[in-house]
């Protein structure tokens, strides 16, 4: 388990048991077993260069909601572009790495200069918060020419 992670449940845990609120990076609970995919491009897939293709997404044992809608085991996507996964106790970035999909999309067009990127989905919750335990897909790599 991510370092990151064990402190956050162990926090989570002391506070309960103090009967203390959670701290407020906590992410919402994610549903056991659940994880987020790209379903297009595949790893290793050659895309155009310069010019628009599309990404969707896929997500298993969890639903997606729009940013601030607080529901159980829903959150939204956030596409990574050419970054490592953010601070897992953070809001997620809003760059040009780091793409919102806060209204509940499943599939974007996106645009990659030539050569070869890493695109990788990661869950946010209402507050654009990963989950605990994160809810994120396998890093896959394209080339674009």
């Amino acid at each position: 388990m991510n370092r990151i992670i064990a402190a956050v449940l162990v926090v989570a845990a002391a506070c309960a048991a103090a009967a203390l609120p959670a701290p407020a990076w906590a992410g919402a609970p994610s549903p056991a077993g659940a994880y987020a995919y790209i379903g297009y491009p595949n790893d290793g897939q050659v895309v155009p260069a310069n010019k628009p293709f599309r990404v969707w997404f896929g997500l298993r044992f969890m639903g997606v909601a729009p940013k601030g809608v607080k529901y159980p085991n829903t959150g939204h996507h956030h596409l990574l572009i050419d970054t490592d996964l953010p601070p897992l106790d953070q809001e997620i970035p809003s760059d040009r790495h780091h793409l919102h999909f806060g209204a509940g999309e499943t599939e974007t067009m996106i645009q990659l200069p030539p050569g070869k990127h890493t695109l990788q989905l990661l869950m946010g919750d209402d507050m654009h918060v990963p989950h605990t335990p994160p809810v994120y897909s396998k890093k896959i790599t394209v080339i674009a020419r």
